[in-house]
């Protein structure tokens, strides 16, 4: 499987069949692809849209060769993958976008921390341990415990953990460390969050998303804003950011950089190598959605246009309740509600709502009568 014998109509093999790669699938025609998604069960959101399914595990070396059988090239929906597996089926010439290489640095946050140390890129003061005595007092100066992270297998703040007390972490430290090494790292002082997407092609031509603000509860992204309020440095310093850590790890395809804004400036959180929650607006909001341009850049076509087309944009997550979506959400002036077609649950991302318009505070007012009307439990936040 070579770039050379991708054909017109491209074959993209996505490694699950979450809410991601349903919109991938909703906008394959958009990209001239085809979306062939590997599901562990029939009830999976993807499968709704896909043009064909694989059924399988991702941690399965015969159900990722099944799934290359189908595929051109094959990309992601999430990073809960093995990546010994994945450099083991790119070594028998399987086209992976992006690659194990650059996917090695949104699954593994110490890997990526190391890196973007070492080439001066602003991140959090951090340190690997497995044991409470092994934390440099450093951490500890201001008067508040760091945050611990697993290095691996965490989304939507799973395996993040914010300790009240230094006894809470060192508790913490030891339940953890007996698993493997802990990522420690300072706790920052928080202005605000923003996020950007990020597109590069085979070539590597690089184009970017405007910066968003994004509003966190539980671990979880609640709100997203377009355009941000930060001054016009930030921003430039935001964009030559993206675009340095799009090129120091290879990307191709998509990718979220999740940003802390601090009094000292702009601190890079984590990276999602992959359609991202922060980038949903781009459906209605942006020329080129975040997932038609994924398809694109992964399928070696060129990249479509990342200008906005909205003078704002405010996306609110609906997270699970006991009431199921209801007509009235999308009667809400100027909304646009996606629904990923998974059984209701608490705590699960159940769907989105955006509204665009022109006054940041009108859309949201209008987003989250439209997403309490669609079920969130979540809250809205000031």
């Amino acid at each position: 499987m070579k770039d050379e014998d991708i054909s017109p109509l491209v074959r993209v093999g996505v490694i699950g069949a979450g809410q991601l790669a349903r919109m991938m699938g909703d906008e394959a025609s958009k990209s001239n692809v085809r979306v062939v998604v590997l599901a562990t069960g029939d009830d999976e959101s993807a499968i709704a849209t896909a043009d064909a399914v694989v059924f399988g595990d991702p941690r399965s070396m015969d159900d990722l060769r099944a799934l290359a059988a189908e595929s051109d090239v094959i990309t992601f929906d999430h990073e809960l993958v093995d990546l010994t597996l994945l450099s083991a089926l790119a070594d028998t010439g399987v086209t992976l976008r992006p690659s194990p290489d650059a996917l090695r640095f949104s699954v593994d946050k110490l890997v990526q921390r190391a890196a973007f140390a070492l080439e001066g890129l602003p991140v959090p003061a951090f340190c690997e341990v497995r044991a409470p005595e092994e934390v440099p007092a450093s951490f500890f100066a201001n008067g508040q415990p760091p945050v611990l992270k697993a290095p691996t297998g965490g989304y939507d703040g799973r395996g993040v953990h914010f300790p009240d007390s230094l006894e809470e972490c060192h508790e913490l430290i030891r339940a953890m460390g007996a698993i493997g090494p802990v990522l420690v790292e300072e706790r920052c002082t928080l202005l605000s969050e923003v996020a950007q997407m990020v597109v590069r092609s085979v070539a590597g031509d690089v184009k970017l998303y405007p910066l968003v603000t994004t509003v966190q509860a539980d671990g979880m992204c609640n709100e997203v804003r377009f355009p941000v309020t930060l001054d016009d440095a930030t921003i430039a310093h935001a964009n030559d950011l993206t675009t340095r850590i799009a090129e120091l790890i290879g990307l191709v395809g998509v990718m979220a950089v999740e940003y802390f804004v601090t009094p000292q400036g702009l601190v890079i959180n984590e990276l999602a190598l992959r359609p991202h929650n922060s980038g949903h607006w781009t459906i209605e909001g942006c020329v080129t959605s975040q997932f038609a341009n994924h398809l694109l850049a992964v399928s070696g076509q060129p990249l479509g246009d990342t200008s906005p087309v909205v003078s704002a944009a405010v996306m609110v997550n609906v997270v699970g309740s006991d009431v199921p979506a209801t007509p009235e959400a999308a009667a809400i002036d100027g909304a646009f509600v996606h629904h990923y077609g998974k059984a209701w649950r608490s705590g699960r991302k159940l769907g989105h709502v955006t509204v665009t318009g022109e006054d940041i505070a009108t859309l949201k007012m209008q987003a989250w009568k439209s997403a309490h009307l669609y079920g969130t439990r979540t809250q809205e936040t000031q």
